[in-house]
């Protein structure tokens, strides 16, 4: 299951895609049109344009990072491959995180066996948009997928997690799974020595009360050098398996990916 970068063209060559791209001003309200576009890009079991927050197989759990890639994302590489670990990078075309300009460090994520999703072009607050910039910020990041990796993603994580019946519309539309999170380390607020430890708390508490995918950032420092080895060290102890998004909604690995649509 790892080694997928020499099996994505041959699978994805397998796949055939309609050329349906979404267009108006809203969303389409026809049932059977939306259903059979649907079907038509995505070859999962898994729900499109709906949040999911769990894991589904038991005993597993899904550290994500968001908002890379970045100046420390090799780093945090380098931690998982020592523990054997597998997780899911949500990344952005033109932020904090720009994968133009570190192809190498995208290829590496994919060649180490973690999954790559979308978090959108340049990370704006999608309920904010309107149905053409939401498909436009996606589109521009595959793209620049399509340019790096030859393909784009089929998950995808909304910006502050925040959505709106339109953005789950055009995520629907595009046949993307959403991403949501039911372990929030909200570590954006603690990236320092001090208080980095009130993250790792919340995360104890949340995937103590049963979350299983957790957010953080591979975008600040204090994560990586603090919060991902004692996140690791817990779910050591607990006896949980840290495994990507896809392993553990129980989704094979060919269907994290397509060549177009």
């Amino acid at each position: 299951m790892y080694f997928l970068v020499p099996l994505i063209p041959f699978l994805l060559s397998a796949i055939t895609l309609s050329q349906a791209a979404p267009a108006g001003n809203s969303i389409n309200t026809d049932t059977t049109t939306k259903t059979t576009k649907t079907a038509q890009l995505n070859i999962s079991n898994l729900p499109v344009g709906a949040i999911i927050t769990h894991c589904t197989i038991p005993g597993t759990i899904a550290l994500t990072f968001d908002d890379g890639p970045y100046i420390y994302t090799p780093q945090i590489l380098d931690i998982l491959a020592e523990h054997g670990t597998r997780a899911t990078f949500f990344l952005n075309g033109h932020n904090r995180g720009n994968i133009d300009t570190s192809p190498e460090v995208v290829q590496r994520t994919l060649a180490e066996g973690h999954q790559l999703g979308s978090h959108t072009w340049n990370h704006p607050s999608l309920d904010t948009l309107s149905y053409q910039e939401i498909v436009q910020q996606m589109t521009l990041l595959e793209e620049t997928f399509m340019r790096i990796l030859g393909f784009f993603p089929t998950y995808m994580r909304p910006p502050f997690l925040r959505h709106t019946p339109v953005v789950l519309g055009a995520m629907a539309d595009l046949g993307y799974h959403v991403i949501g999170a039911s372990v929030d380390t909200k570590d954006y607020e603690n990236d320092n020595p001090d208080t980095n430890w009130i993250s790792f708390e919340k995360f104890l508490r949340e995937v103590d009360a049963g979350g299983t995918i957790v957010l953080a950032h591979d975008s600040h420092q204090h994560t990586v050098e603090i919060l991902v080895d004692n996140m690791l060290a817990y779910v050591k102890r607990r006896g949980l398996s840290a495994v990507t998004v896809g392993q553990c909604l129980g989704d094979p690995s060919e269907h994290w990916y397509r060549a177009g649509r």
